[in-house]
């Protein structure tokens, strides 16, 4: 009788226990890059924070650009999967939905993995293309999200224009949070693209 047991197969548990670290060194990895930048997360400490040892973060991620690049990866991930989880009743919710996106923790440790691979020749190309992809797939779920229509001439542009706004906003937030200015800055472009779309 107690071959018929619903347990799982002997690797489950081992197979869950290595999701469970790779998610936490990439959660680590993420908030590492967003309190003290690049500089400052090494695996070494991204390994601690996570509290795993710094030979079971290699295993994971052999290389430090390994590791931080598969972060961003989780990042863009997250960034998408908060823009698929909105369901906003109007267009003025998207605009201060996607601008939220742009000035959280998420962003910050993207964008210092940007900044870091300005510098850093091996991460360039790959930080490039991943940004490259997130930038599509978040351009691809605003126009789905704003109910625009890109065969219109110059709605591809209004929606590239609301996303570099919500973008330039998440930069200046690095340095002071003035949310008050911001508000008034996401009611004004709400109105402007709102315009731009037409009410459909």
């Amino acid at each position: 009788m107690g071959v018929v047991t619903s347990s799982p197969p002997p690797s489950g548990p081992k197979q869950d226990r290595s999701r469970v670290t790779r998610q936490r060194l990439l959660q680590a990895a993420v908030d590492c890059l967003a309190e003290v930048g690049w500089a400052g997360s090494t695996v070494s400490v991204v390994a601690e924070r996570a509290g795993v040892s710094r030979g079971a973060a290699q295993h994971h991620f052999p290389t430090r650009e390994d590791l931080f690049t598969a972060a961003v990866e989780y990042v863009a991930e997250e960034r998408s999967g908060a823009l698929r989880e909105l369901a906003p009743r109007d267009r003025s919710e998207v605009v201060a939905a996607l601008v939220d996106l742009y000035t959280g923790p998420l962003f910050r440790a993207a964008l210092q993995l940007w900044v870091a691979a300005s510098d850093e020749e091996q991460l360039r190309p790959r930080v490039t293309e991943l940004e490259a992809r997130v930038g599509r797939e978040t351009h691809r779920m605003a126009v789905r999200l704003l109910g625009a229509d890109e065969s219109v001439p110059g709605v591809r542009e209004t929606v590239q224009g609301l996303l570099d706004m919500a973008r330039g906003l998440g930069l200046a937030n690095l340095l002071t949070d003035d949310e008050a200015r911001r508000r008034r800055v996401v009611a004004q472009w709400a109105e402007l693209v709102d315009g731009a779309l037409g009410h459909g």
